[in-house]
């Protein structure tokens, strides 16, 4: 009788094929409204495009250089592409720290901090005299004009500096370069940490199109025919659209599928309301909605002799990490039993079961979720070709894919997009060499466009 009331509470994360494959149907809508240039502003699913014309094809070479800048640190790499041998090396790397002062500070003194750091890294590595292309990855919501234009929408994640809203980032970075006037820049590409994903995984395999990650958040990015990108001129071709796919259900539509539990989780969180998608699948959130649970079964008297501890009862101490340790295959028993005695809880062997089963239905939700939303994408995909089977490979890239049994997601995936081969790669640094493969590309394409123009000023 009580594993019944224990399932009857797992019950409502069980997601029935029938289920998933309405998700994805529902997914497909609104990725196509947000393609739409007269209803893209209000589709929850932003569909933004990336300027990212083209996927390596293996002949990109020389030497870039990669800044990313996502929150209180930003790396500065060096990157080197070798087309003989199909690699791309890191060749050096530094970390610098944007301590408060100047998150909260100025952009101008944010800028001035940021080109004084690459300055330093220039002058170590001996690149001062040469003027090399530059990947920029900014993961900040901004609204991309071109390649190498890109306007902060607003600051997340800490930073206020002020008079960068609304501004273009490269032309500040640019600015406060020219002003140290000892070194310059190529060209730079603005650069999605999802797209870098897909690009750094897109020079070992060609067949890379697809990005994803799912790490504290998750997003995915694809190949999209430029004829359906509505909002950017041009037939011809294709272009990466940056999905922001973690805002699903922003307009209410997975409200079937939420529990009671998301939406505390929802309600609880810094951005309520926002990014209803993400918080079912997320690391950011795992945690705390296995929390949630545990608290009710306990309250049930159906965990720990009905004893909750101050720890159980305290938001955010669930780690995701412990999910996966739980989980662990060889260890998960005694990982289990440990992490129950750290929160305080009086355990038995049913117990420690329980909490095993609980763990595994959350982080299945979670894969079976991202699976659906990957078959949709997929799917996008082959029939925008026009075949009836797609090879195709995805760039994964975040600590939930990495830690988590992803076995369920592959399965998940080609149950619900049979007509697609799906390869999974896991990205090496898409925010760093990803970054530096894009402005590769787009070095490429530039070069490739003047071709006809050279050789008829050579004739």
């Amino acid at each position: 009788a009580e594993r019944k009331r224990v399932q009857k509470h797992l019950e409502r994360f069980h997601l029935s094929l029938e289920k998933l494959q309405e998700v994805s149907a529902r997914l497909e809508e609104d990725m196509i409204r947000g393609l739409g240039k007269h209803t893209h502003h209000r589709a929850p699913v932003k569909m933004l495009p990336s300027f990212v014309r083209a996927t390596p094809d293996g002949t990109e070479k020389g030497d870039f250089l990669a800044l990313d800048l996502g929150g209180t640190n930003f790396r500065v790499l060096h990157v080197r592409v070798l087309e003989e041998e199909q690699k791309m090396l890191k060749m050096d790397s530094q970390i610098c720290t944007i301590p408060q002062e100047i998150m909260l500070g100025t952009g101008e003194q944010l800028f001035s901090h940021i080109a004084s750091c690459l300055g330093d890294f220039l002058e170590c590595q001996n690149l001062k005299e040469q003027i090399l292309p530059l990947g920029f990855t900014f993961s900040f919501p901004c609204e991309q004009k071109e390649i190498d234009k890109s306007f902060l929408i607003r600051w997340t994640k800490g930073f206020n500096c002020s008079g960068v809203e609304g501004k273009d980032v490269v032309k500040l970075l640019r600015e406060a370069i020219h002003k140290r006037g000892d070194y310059d820049l190529g060209s730079v590409a603005m650069v999605n940490d999802t797209v870098g994903t897909m690009m750094s995984c897109g020079y070992k395999d060609q067949s890379c199109e697809i990005g994803m990650i799912i790490g504290t958040g998750t997003n995915a990015c694809y190949m999209e025919e430029m004829k359906n990108v509505e909002r950017v001129e041009g037939e011809e071709g294709r272009m990466c659209i940056n999905t922001e796919w973690g805002g699903f259900g922003d307009d209410g539509s997975l409200k079937d599928i939420q529990t009671e539990f998301d939406v505390v989780v929802d309600k609880t969180s810094i951005n309520p309301g926002v990014h209803i998608f993400e918080k079912m699948i997320s690391g950011m959130y795992l945690g705390e909605i296995v929390r949630l649970l545990l608290v009710r079964l306990t309250q049930d008297e159906l965990l720990f002799k009905g004893q909750t501890s101050e720890a159980l009862l305290s938001a955010g101490r669930f780690e995701t990490k412990f999910i996966s340790d739980i989980e662990e295959t060889d260890s998960g028993v005694e990982n289990t039993q440990n992490i129950l005695t750290e929160l305080g809880l009086k355990w038995d062997q049913v117990d420690v079961h329980v909490v095993h089963l609980v763990c595994d239905t959350i982080s299945s939700r979670s894969a079976h979720l991202c699976a659906a939303a990957l078959a949709t994408v997929a799917n996008r995909i082959r029939v925008n070709r026009g075949l009836d089977h797609l090879k195709t490979t995805v760039g994964v890239d975040g600590t939930v894919y990495r830690k988590h049994p992803y076995k369920k997601l592959q399965a998940t995936v080609r149950l619900l997009a049979p007509d697609c081969d799906i390869t999974f790669l896991v990205s090496e640094d898409g925010s760093g060499k990803g970054a530096a493969m894009v402005t590769a590309v787009s070095q490429r394409l530039a070069l490739q466009s003047l071709l006809p123009v050279r050789l008829m000023f050579l004739l």
